[in-house]
């Protein structure tokens, strides 16, 4: 069933011309959506959790400042990610900073600044050591990988044997490494992992923190005190795309930890998440023009301008990230009709650059618009570059007492911009 605020805000739009024939494919953002995911997650965990959004999910400063009003924290994988953190005004002590190629560069700013390190690997902390001066405020963890096994995605899957991210704990000698760098650092205060997001069922996820809950005691137990005092479960809440609901819920996480690991939440350990996907792909949906339509082989095809780069993960891999489209007419309506199969294709110059297979929408036209939805994570916040296509245009929207109003996150990137991205200050410098 399509959601009617969806509806609202799409009829609004092209009403205001903030998507047509000028601005043909565009993202939207539902802030009070994004409010209502932030308080159900700090309702499911209760108070004494630190909760940091994970900046990749959403890379947009307005986007990221609305999260740290909310009370999230960042986290950050990049000294871009770091720099639009700070940006958006996230305090440095609520911003943890992870990432397998951290640089001597940046491990140093952070540290200087403040910010939660968390070391993906022994070598990492070996260059800590060297960096850390004593009066350092920043909490240092270290990234461990419990290999507890793969999710349904295997390019999501973070906790398989041969992962590249943190030190892999059943290796012949890790474990005993780990405990080992503890006991040479008494400011080593900090446990993560992250078993990996969609594809991965809860008890996946829950099996890799009781492998690292164990750890920590264990570790705890070796040095006769409470070096570690906080764990980092990471974020990795798998997302319903085939339909309104939102399932599993942050409660359900909760109840699910709560049996897997039963110690986890009796204040021992003050815990730190880093959801992403789960706070905002359902707060969030791509609306394109159609521009053509035509018949090959005897399917029809409906060329949009929304194609691999807005939907990057779901024209490369259709199978696991499918997306509901709907279909809307010349004036921002939602379409009615006999359904038809069609291929909503995009405007990138391959021939894989298909966001929905054989999909039964009512008959689309030129003029006409789709809907992509539960994009508001990951697709239009992050778009590829590919044909030196425009960045879209990205919107805030509320939709109080029934009044739609937009608010401009991002403008659309313009072709000064492209150029001046592709080098135009340099057209010289090879001839």
């Amino acid at each position: 069933m399509l959601n009617s605020r969806v509806a609202e805000v799409v009829r609004h739009a092209v009403d205001t011309g903030a998507l047509g024939a000028e601005q043909p494919v565009a993202g939207f953002v539902d802030v009070e959506g994004v409010r209502s995911s932030v308080a159900a997650l700090h309702a499911a965990f209760g108070p004494g959790v630190l909760h940091t959004f994970a900046a990749k999910a959403a890379s947009l400063v307005p986007v990221l400042r609305l999260l740290a009003t909310e009370g999230m924290g960042c986290e950050v994988a990049s000294p871009g990610e770091l720099r639009i953190a700070l940006d958006a005004g996230f305090d440095p002590a609520k911003i943890v900073f992870d990432s397998p190629a951290k640089t001597r560069q940046e491990l140093a700013q952070a540290l200087e600044l403040g910010i939660a390190v968390n070391a993906d690997n022994l070598a990492e902390l070996r260059r800590i050591d060297g960096l850390r001066r004593d009066d350092c405020a920043s909490v240092v963890g270290l990234r461990v990988n419990p290999q507890v096994g793969t999710g349904s995605i295997g390019a999501m899957s973070t906790a398989t044997a041969t992962s590249k991210f943190g030190v892999a704990l059943r290796d012949p000698g890790a474990r005993e490494a780990v405990v080992e760098a503890f006991v040479r650092r008494p400011w080593l205060t900090r446990l993560h992992a992250h078993v990996g997001s969609q594809g991965c069922p809860l008890e996946l996820i829950a099996a890799g923190i009781a492998e690292t809950y164990l750890l920590a005691e264990e570790i705890n137990a070796t040095l006769g005190r409470r070096q570690i005092t906080s764990l980092d479960i990471g974020g990795g809440l798998p997302v319903n795309f085939t339909d309104e609901r939102e399932t599993p819920t942050f409660a359900d996480y909760v109840r699910v930890l709560g049996e897997a690991v039963p110690g986890l939440f009796d204040g021992r350990y003050e815990l730190i998440t880093e959801f992403g996907r789960s706070l905002l792909a359902k707060n969030g949906f791509i609306g394109a023009l159609v521009e053509y339509t035509k018949d090959a082989g005897g399917r029809r095809i409906a060329i949009t301008h929304a194609g691999a780069q807005v939907a990057t993960r779901t024209v490369l891999m259709p199978g696991a990230w499918p997306l509901r489209v709907d279909a809307f007419d010349a004036k921002g309506r939602p379409k009615q009709g006999p359904l038809l199969a069609q291929d909503v294709a995009g405007p990138c110059c391959f021939a894989g650059d298909v966001v929905a297979h054989a999909r039964e929408l009512p008959e689309l036209e030129e003029g006409d618009f789709v809907v992509l939805h539960d994009t508001g994570a990951y697709y239009f916040s992050t778009p590829w570059a590919y044909n030196s296509l425009p960045y879209p245009a990205v919107h805030g929207f509320t939709t109080d007492g029934g009044q739609v109003r937009l608010a401009t996150v991002r403008q659309a990137q313009t072709l000064d911009e492209i150029a001046a991205m592709s080098g135009l200050a340099h057209a010289g410098a090879l001839v």
